[in-house]
């Protein structure tokens, strides 16, 4: 399944590209942010010197930017501290993923945020999940 990029995702990433000169074609939201996923190698230049890229990005849009590393559809592990960044600051005490489906146990107060009222976060982040890795079930524990 392919994420479709609608012309504001499009517009955040000719912007994000224009700012920090590093491509990238995975932004999505998540918590009222704007989050960037781009490689290993360039988290380093897409953030810039003394974060200045992404001050620039959150003066212009005036909304919170994250920026992440995008692990490999196959690594567990990576995948886990994807889902790790993309919801700090809240703490979980683990993740585990399976073929298609993702488990993350926390506790009490952790679990209320990770799901959201109505669960929209629960929603917002099962969506990334399936867009970016084909995973087709989030459990929150």
């Amino acid at each position: 399944m392919a994420t479709v990029i609608d012309m504001q995702l499009m517009r955040y990433i000719n912007l994000f590209e224009r700012v920090s000169k590093v491509s990238t074609t995975k932004v999505f939201f998540y918590n009222n942010q704007i989050i960037y996923a781009v490689p290993k190698a360039k988290v380093s230049v897409a953030i810039g010197k003394n974060a200045v890229n992404i001050k620039k990005l959150n003066d212009i849009l005036r909304k919170k930017i994250k920026i992440v590393e995008m692990p490999a559809i196959d690594d567990n592990k990576a995948i886990g501290k994807f889902i790790e960044a993309v919801v700090a600051p809240i703490e979980f005490n683990k993740v585990e993923v399976k073929d298609t489906s993702v488990v993350i146990t926390a506790g009490r107060q952790s679990k209320a945020s990770l799901i959201g009222r109505n669960r929209v976060r629960e929603k917002e982040l099962g969506d990334v999940l399936k867009n970016f890795f084909h995973i087709g079930k989030l459990k929150i524990a």
